[in-house]
């Protein structure tokens, strides 16, 4: 019997649930935990349109023997080409990405979940309260609402961090100042020749003056803090429509197949990571 040649072509695929290899264009060490990667997707995808993410949106960021973890986008995408993601060094897989660089390749799948909605935040001021790696995904969103500053009221950035040497992105402050976005940083214990605040993120809540009816809040950090900061923003007047939150979860499929990210009825991957506080009513494991 004669053999049937299988054409490659017959196995591309253009669809977003399937693995695809990018490559990586740019390594930056940003903390002695956290690197900054730049990844460029392959021409074929990016000819074709490959789906453009939105704020709060994430990838399933993968290497052969070391499976796939979920990590979020920390930077706005027009086409879909080019992807910067934040990779907090933690296990096993985040060690080997940590040790790519220029050339090296990784899969990809996503992007995935349904991210913030900046249309909806237009004529609205904003204040961003992120803690920890929160930062990483708050900055998509922060640079896409910067990049069109005029749409917007009163911006504020509320960012709390473990230790000055774990402040992210600082080489990022001076130019958000700029643009008109009001930076407050806080640490939970300062170092030598730290010389900004000390203490809770909730504490820089204190001092802030805003308008509830004309604010929304998007809050992006540990599970621990969203108790605290939703309750300062509730005796604050915010509504609980005008919270935003992005939910961390352990996603494994990112399809809302493996149940691993369920919460009663909502699939984390699928229906969020974004969420409003009043979507969240008796949703009480959304904070653990």
């Amino acid at each position: 019997m004669a053999k049937t040649k299988v054409s490659n072509e017959c196995r591309q695929t253009d669809s977003p649930y399937l693995p695809e290899t990018v490559t990586v264009e740019r390594v930056e060490s940003i903390s002695a935990c956290e690197k900054l990667f730049r990844l460029k997707r392959e021409a074929r995808r990016a000819r074709k349109a490959a789906p453009a993410h939105a704020p709060g949106q994430f990838y399933m960021v993968g290497l052969p023997g070391y499976g796939e973890a979920p990590i979020s986008v920390c930077a706005p995408s027009a086409t879909g080409s080019d992807i910067e993601l934040c990779i907090r060094v933690a296990g096993n897989l985040t060690g080997a990405l940590h040790r790519l660089g220029p050339g090296d390749t990784l899969s990809l799948r996503g992007p995935f979940g349904d991210g913030f909605d900046t249309t909806a935040l237009k004529g609205r001021d904003i204040i961003f309260i992120a803690g920890g790696i929160g930062i990483a995904p708050m900055r998509s969103l922060l640079l896409a609402v910067l990049n069109g500053r005029k749409a917007y009221g009163e911006l504020k950035l509320l960012y709390g961090a473990k230790s000055p040497e774990e402040v992210l992105f600082t080489g990022d402050f001076k130019v958000w100042k700029k643009k008109g976005l009001s930076v407050d940083v806080i640490v939970d214990s300062g170092t030598e020749g730290w010389n900004g605040r000390v203490g809770l993120v909730t504490d820089l809540m204190g001092p802030v003056k805003l308008n509830a009816l004309q604010t929304t809040a998007v809050v992006i950090g540990p599970p621990i803090m969203y108790r605290f900061v939703v309750a300062k923003l509730k005796r604050m007047g915010m509504a609980e429509s005008d919270i935003l939150l992005s939910l961390e979860r352990r996603m494994k499929c990112g399809v809302g197949k493996c149940g691993h990210c369920q919460i009663n009825s909502s699939y984390v991957c699928q229906d969020g990571p974004v969420y409003t506080l009043e979507s969240l009513e008796g949703m009480g494991e959304a904070f653990k």
